[in-house]
C-alpha cells in the first residue's frame, strides 16, 4: 500500500512539473509577442 502511494505521488509530481513548464513557456511567448507588437506600434 505504501509503495503504491509513493509511486502515485511521484507520477503526479512529474506530471505537474511538466505541465508547469509548458505554461511558463507559453507565458514567455505571450510576453514576447506583446513586446514585438509594442515595438511595431512605436515604429
Amino acid at each position: 500500500m505504501l509503495r503504491k502511494t509513493i509511486i502515485t505521488a511521484a507520477v503526479t509530481a512529474t506530471l505537474l512539473t511538466l505541465g508547469a513548464c509548458n505554461t511558463v513557456k507559453g507565458l514567455g511567448e505571450d510576453i514576447s509577442s506583446v513586446g514585438r507588437a509594442g515595438e511595431e506600434a512605436i515604429n
